[in-house]
């Protein structure tokens, strides 16, 4: 029964990590498409009266390990996440009243970094920082995650920001190591909003070789349950903060 969303991520990874390649002759391929709707993680969450309502928002690691989430807290909450790619921080705000709603929101568990830190030519296709321009530089990064953090404080939720899972060696559009950067600066800017932190990437960078695929963003089966793992203990642990 959990087979079905990770192997949609997997699938998901191999397409954003280009490994079809096309011929000069060929047209230029079609932007890719960010998300599956038809992904069990986009599958419409009916609430159980009673239950504390969880968001989850985030890319397609997140997307991963959705599924895995709700079954781990089945009975305990109420966990919801967009039809959608959260992708960048921008992108994020943009959208983030459409997520967000108009109901209450008991817990809000997300991670931005991924789609922020990666290259892009004009084009929109990944390539190496020689041939391309970052979607969000440092500075902008922290700019944008600041205005985000306010937005989602108004909510009243408990926050937990998920720091970002390693880049390895060989990803596509994206420099190895980047994410210490970027978590450095998203630590500094929650730390001064109060934000709990939930540390995804040091956990995915313990047992990397392992749990992650290689030369690509995302992970095995094993790794998406232990990333789950670790989301639904800090989301529990944060419901129970809310009630006492």
């Amino acid at each position: 029964m959990l087979r079905t969303p990770i192997a949609a991520a997997l699938i998901l990874g191999a397409l954003i990590s280009g490994t079809a390649l096309k011929s000069k002759d060929e047209a230029p391929p079609a932007p890719i498409q960010m998300f599956n709707p038809a992904d069990p993680a986009f599958a419409p969450v009916a609430d159980v009266p009673g239950l504390p309502r969880v968001l989850l928002l985030g890319d397609s690691i997140s997307i991963g390990y959705t599924p895995l989430v709700r079954e781990r807290l089945k009975g305990r909450a109420n966990v919801h996440r967009p039809v959608d790619n959260c992708r960048q921080v921008a992108y994020g705000i943009e959208h983030l009243d459409a997520w967000l709603g108009s109901g209450h929101w008991d817990v809000i568990h997300f991670n931005f970094g991924l789609h922020d830190m990666k290259y892009l030519d004009p084009q929109g296709r990944y390539v190496t920082p020689d041939k391309g321009t970052q979607v969000a530089p440092p500075g902008q990064y922290e700019a944008n995650l600041r205005r985000l953090v306010a937005r989602l404080r108004k909510t009243g939720a408990r926050l937990v920001f998920a720091t970002t899972t390693p880049v390895p060696e060989g990803a596509e559009g994206r420099v190895k190591g980047d994410e210490a950067r970027y978590n450095q600066i998203a630590l500094a800017v929650m730390r001064e909003a109060g934000v709990d932190i939930d540390d995804l990437g040091a956990l995915a960078a313990r047992d990397q070789a392992r749990i992650q695929l290689p030369h690509n963003v995302h992970f095995t089966p094993e790794g998406y349950r232990e990333l789950a793992a670790a989301a639904a203990d800090s989301i529990a642990a944060e419901l129970r903060k809310a009630s006492q």
